[in-house]
């Protein structure tokens, strides 16, 4: 039995659907609202009703299961990150020791050794080290910056020709596609013959700003232009938008430390190997690209 968090999301729905496509083993899904999830899944899973959260509705998921795949939910209404993803983990640990899982996958970020404040990253961190304690074989995915961070200011890049984000034009960030994730997790979670716990870097490609911009230029066929974003601005954008002031401090944070290197150290010995940021653009962005256009007459 295998128990998969957020199975709604981005990257659980990905991986329900190659867990389900394995025909394995039995799976159970946690999730707050059914009807997100298709009907052909639905069918085909064992649904608890609620949130991992709530140590309740977790030791009933748990119960039997040897596989557990853990991902803290994004949120723009906490006080800061690391509160929300301890408020998750810390009652995890004590479920997954009483119930006896055997094995964990958990979603985290690259960059363990950073030595400085980081943001939604250290909370990711700090997650990381709580499910250490736990008892079960766990395994840490560091993330790098999600190729899909590109699709929220798509629309922005095909009306105005500029892509802004808070990093800078001339250092190279470490990226990786939300399918890969989700496929280097089922693959964990199908072969459980590794134990203890590592931290295994999960990227793609590693580009500058400046190149990911002319990636989409030559993609999508028109001329995109990378433009830092301030960082002091991004706060108090997202302050004025109504988040929490420590969880925006925290987004900056994340900024920050992507600005300064802190996939780097990761990058020196993973093997990247997984989609490149070409091919993710030829598929995933030019296809939302077409939705973009259609909805919108750009």
């Amino acid at each position: 039995m295998i128990v998969v968090t957020t199975p709604t999301g981005d990257v659980g729905s990905q991986l329900l659907a190659e867990l389900l496509s394995a025909e394995a083993e039995p799976l159970r899904v946690i999730v707050r609202d059914p009807a997100r999830l298709p009907d052909t899944v639905r069918d085909r899973v064992e649904v608890i009703v609620g949130t991992h959260a709530d140590p309740a509705i977790l030791d009933q998921a748990l119960d039997g299961a040897q596989g557990l795949f853990w991902l803290i939910p994004p949120t723009m209404r906490a006080n800061s990150a690391q509160e929300h993803y301890l408020s998750f983990t810390r009652p995890a640990v004590e479920v997954i020791r009483r119930q006896q899982v055997g094995h964990v996958v958990g979603i985290s970020s690259a960059g363990w050794n950073w030595p400085h404040p980081a943001g939604l990253l250290s909370a990711a961190h700090a997650m990381d080290a709580e499910l250490e304690k736990s008892g079960a074989a766990y395994r840490s995915l560091g993330m790098g910056f999600f190729m899909e961070n590109l699709l929220r200011p798509l629309p922005q890049m095909l009306s105005e020709g500029a892509l802004s984000l808070p990093l800078l034009r001339d250092r190279p960030l470490a990226t990786v596609a939300t399918q890969d994730i989700a496929a280097t997790a089922v693959s964990l979670l199908l072969d459980r013959s590794w134990e203890g716990t590592d931290r295994i870097p999960v990227f793609g490609d590693r580009l500058t700003p400046d190149e990911i911009a002319a990636v989409v230029s030559d993609v999508l066929g028109t001329q995109v232009t990378f433009e830092q974003a301030d960082l002091e601005q991004q706060a108090i954008s997202m302050i004025g938008r109504g988040v929490p002031e420590g969880l925006a401090r925290d987004f900056v944070g994340m900024y920050q430390a992507q600005q300064d290197g802190i996939y780097d150290e990761d990058w020196s010995h993973a093997t990247p190997t997984l989609t490149s940021f070409r091919t993710w653009c030829e598929t995933v962005l030019a296809s939302a690209a077409r939705d973009v256009t259609c909805i919108e007459g750009v």
